[in-house]
């Protein structure tokens, strides 16, 4: 999928920054909640601000920190479940800020009810798509499918929202959340259906 593979490169890319990092001293965890509290911050501060173009710039640029973070404990060793776990959260923080600053625009200044909604819908169905995975994995299932992952979703809505305030194509940005809307309800399908496929099998009789 495009997020293992965006993956992939990011931390090829990206090694000689953790290196670096490491050296000065700077740890994992604080690179993850860095990366969080300068999302957190563009979103609830450019979007609401109808600022679209110079808020995804800023998002964009401080996404690698969720890659960084990752090649940092690689390198140092320190990979463990605490900062698996922290990564996950924080991400999914992140990811309700940004939703959350195009819903304040959409509902102040922007005035448009029906993005709104849009945008409602894309920002609770993240959280799903999330929580399928978390829940199949609790489960001891795999739900490793989806068409619109997390770094497809984060891709669409700033390319699509940041050529919209660059360009001045208002519609764009409503393009690009009409099909995110779409792809997460996809994607939640899917995960429900892959579940429920391996939840249903029948498990192997000992000794047949």
């Amino acid at each position: 999928m495009l997020s293992r593979h965006a993956k992939s490169f990011a931390t090829r890319l990206f090694n000689p920054v953790a290196g670096g990092l490491l050296r000065l001293g700077v740890t994992p965890d604080a690179v993850t909640w860095a990366g969080t509290l300068v999302t957190v911050t563009a979103s609830l501060w450019f979007y609401p601000r109808g600022e679209f173009f110079l808020g995804s710039l800023v998002i964009a640029c401080f996404v690698i920190f969720d890659t960084l973070d990752g090649t940092m404990a690689r390198l140092s060793g320190r990979s463990s479940r605490w900062g698996a776990f922290l990564d996950s959260t924080l991400d999914r923080v992140a990811d309700a800020a940004l939703f959350a600053g195009l819903l304040l625009w959409f509902t102040g200044e922007g005035d448009d009810p029906v993005l709104a909604g849009v945008t409602l819908v894309v920002l609770i169905g993240g959280g799903v798509v999330s929580y399928t995975k978390a829940r199949a994995e609790g489960l001891g299932l795999t739900c490793n499918v989806g068409i619109a992952e997390r770094a497809e979703r984060i891709i669409l809505v700033l390319v699509t929202t940041g050529l919209a305030g660059l360009l001045d194509w208002p519609w764009l940005q409503a393009v690009g959340l009409w099909v995110l809307a779409a792809l997460t309800v996809v994607t939640i399908g899917q995960r429900m259906v892959e579940v429920r496929r391996q939840a249903t099998v029948e498990p192997p009789v000992p000794g047949a």
